[in-house]
């Protein structure tokens, strides 16, 4: 039976606008069984139609047939299926994977086979012992000499039964006595029913072959038949043979050997994942911040209370322009009661004055803020004092020197936070001050310590320390039900009538709803947690652009590796799937770790700064999936890359 059937054969390269012809009308017949050696001068086109018999190079013109199957025009990937089945490869640099052992490279074929079975794991033992190197299994190619090396791409080429087994001066780089073994072994493989077609420039090799054939200049010119050679085999497969490129073992092997190249460049994979981990990390620990600072500000908003309206003076200007009225209304104390007396729907008022001033207490002093409020200011701000309590209403009619502390305050003059102050007096503007309590424990709002404040009556500030009638705004609480616009409108034309304004001047004083206030600041914090998630975003994104780099560094580096591959069966989507798994890896290795650096980063900002994070499930699988999205997009262009190489120019590849 003829297994290999060329007629009018021709090869043209292309190099940019030059034609470089190399084959000229090739017609050349072969039966199974044969030993045939092909012999030439360099430049005759040996190489050429090794490469074509081969299947790793594409005739330019002419018809190829290959155990019956008509190849001439088949594409990349069914040229791939069909090297993996019927042929084997020996090359005159051996061509073995550095990194792997004897016992691996003899099984790389069998990854992209279907032919897998219970025994097919002892095939590639057996044949390092039918080559006599059953003792070199683990050894790595490094460690062996080069006529072993060479034994072990025999093995290798034997892997999955070919019909065919092309060797490439296969004896040009070995000694006298290395040469003598490695034909001996193919002139054995060759009785027992496997074709073999050598390409070699040595005379005296050709004694090993039943048919030697003779090219110059492109063309055959002489074709030496030394014996019959009788057909063993009949009943050759005449069927393109289909891949299935995605079985689970197929999957498996892409990560096996995704995981060993990972494993055999640790600089290069650790920089990989250093690259995505720290964009993670910065991804994590910024929406930790943001959503804290989001957090807490709604924390401190709630606390308000969303019945609550805010009353304080319009301003006088608006963007530097004077506003219609030209003024600004002044609240006094007496605004409290007529309020509370005339507005319907109002169920409590309260005065608030705030500024700065040194404390001193217990030999020691600090600058603190000092807020008076009125009496009603505890049951509408639900005030719980830590210890001792809030002061009454008559001491705020008699301007009673009397104050809370924050706790900030107590650990500053104190020395402890947990001390009990109350008795004690501090001194404030010159004046002695009774500490009547504590104030309940608020944390930070942003970077504002809400503890290291002092409360007081709120005519005691006025005529006491300020000296003024005037404060800065009012908090009424609205009545359950009632309609808070109404009541808005309600007090903006009070205010203007006591304080003979006009009715159309409602830009002297403003009433805001305190839940419009929560959802403004509440969109705030958003933006500026989306600000800090976007700029942990742009390192991620970076280090991404960084993976696509290394890739394709990867891919320059590893060129002869994915050209073998390629001979020995690899498809482009064995390539390509194998490329992007490891870029994903990397991507998600990295992601894992950056959410633990992340997390913990998060935590250490929280303790030293003593600022509220807050870690959530979504910027953690956020961080996760964009990550993969990475590695995913970032992969793809270096990944195709190494797919769509032609196998025999990576072979070629230095």
């Amino acid at each position: 039976m003829n297994v290999i059937e060329l007629k009018n054969i021709s090869k043209t390269y292309h190099l940019e606008k030059l034609e470089v012809p190399v084959l000229f009308g090739i017609d050349l017949t072969i039966k199974r069984g044969e030993f045939v050696i092909i012999m030439g001068q360099s430049g005759s086109g040996k190489s050429t139609l090794l490469n074509i018999l081969g299947l790793l190079d594409k005739p330019s013109s002419g018809s190829f047939k290959l155990a019956g199957i008509e190849v001439s025009k088949y594409s990349d990937d069914e040229l791939a299926s069909l090297r993996n089945k019927y042929l084997g490869f020996v090359f005159q640099q051996f061509n073995l994977l550095s990194r792997i052992s004897a016992y691996k490279n003899v099984a790389l074929p069998m990854i992209y086979s279907n032919s897998k079975d219970e025994t097919s794991q002892e095939k590639p033992s057996k044949l390092l012992h039918l080559v006599g190197l059953s003792d070199r299994m683990e050894h790595r190619p490094n460690e062996l000499s080069g006529g072993q090396q060479q034994r072990v791409a025999i093995a290798r080429a034997l892997v999955n039964n070919p019909l065919v087994l092309f060797a490439d001066e296969p004896t040009g780089n070995l000694d006298s006595k290395s040469t003598k073994e490695i034909i001996q072994i193919l002139k054995n493989l060759n009785e027992s029913g496997i074709t073999v077609i050598m390409v070699t420039h040595e005379p005296e090799l050709s004694s090993y072959a039943s048919r030697v054939i003779k090219l110059q200049d492109g063309i055959i010119i002489s074709d030496e038949n030394k014996n019959t050679v009788l057909d063993k085999d009949e009943n050759s497969q005449s069927h393109i043979y289909k891949k299935k490129v995605f079985s689970v073992s197929r999957i498996k092997d892409y990560f096996v050997q995704a995981i060993g190249s990972l494993r055999s460049n640790k600089v290069r994979s650790m920089l990989s994942i250093l690259g995505v981990m720290i964009g993670v990390a910065s991804l994590i620990a910024m929406l930790a911040v943001g959503k804290g600072a989001q957090k807490s500000v709604q924390e401190q908003v709630e606390s308000l209370g969303s019945n609550l309206l805010t009353v304080q003076p319009g301003s006088a200007q608006r963007g530097g322009i004077a506003s219609e009225s030209g003024a600004r209304l002044r609240l006094i104390y007496e605004d409290i009661d007529d309020l509370q007396a005339n507005v319907e729907g109002i169920e409590g008022v309260a005065g608030i004055i705030s500024g700065r001033a040194q404390v001193v207490g217990n030999g020691k002093n600090a600058n603190t803020r000092i807020q008076g409020s009125s009496f009603e200011y505890e049951r509408i701000r639900s005030i719980v004092p830590l210890r001792g309590r809030w002061f009454s209403k008559d001491e705020e009619l008699e301007r009673k020197r009397v104050v809370l502390l924050g706790r900030t305050v107590v650990a500053n003059l104190y020395g402890d936070p947990d001390f009990n102050p109350v008795g004690e007096y501090v001194k404030i503007d010159r004046t002695d001050f009774q500490v009547i309590g504590v104030m309940p424990q608020k944390g930070s709002s942003g970077w504002r310590d809400e503890d290291d404040l002092v409360m007081m009556p709120l005519l005691t500030v006025l005529y006491r320390l300020a000296g003024t009638r005037y404060f800065n705004l009012l908090n009424v609480q609205v009545k359950t039900g009632a309609d808070m616009d109404e009541v808005s409108q309600a007090i903006t034309q009070r205010l203007l009538l006591t304080h003979r304004f006009l009715p159309t001047q409602t830009d002297a004083v403003q009433v805001r709803n305190m839940a419009e206030i929560q959802e403004a600041v509440s969109s705030m914090a958003r933006a500026f947690s989306l600000l800090l998630g976007s700029i942990a975003l742009i390192s991620l994104l970076v280090g991404g652009i960084g993976i696509m780099n290394i890739m394709f560094v990867s891919v320059s580096e590893r060129t002869k590796e994915i050209g073998l591959r390629k001979a020995v069966g690899a498809n482009n989507k064995d390539i390509l799937f194998q490329f992007i798994i490891e870029s994903i890896f990397v991507c998600c290795s990295g992601g894992i770790i950056g959410i633990i650096f992340g997390a913990g980063a998060s935590i250490i900002i929280s303790k030293l700064a003593d600022w509220t994070t807050s870690i959530t499930l979504f910027s953690i699988v956020l961080a996760f999936c964009f990550s993969v999205i990475i590695g995913l997009i970032f992969g793809v262009f270096p990944a195709r890359k190494a797919s769509l190489l032609n196998p025999i120019d990576a072979l070629r590849h230095d």
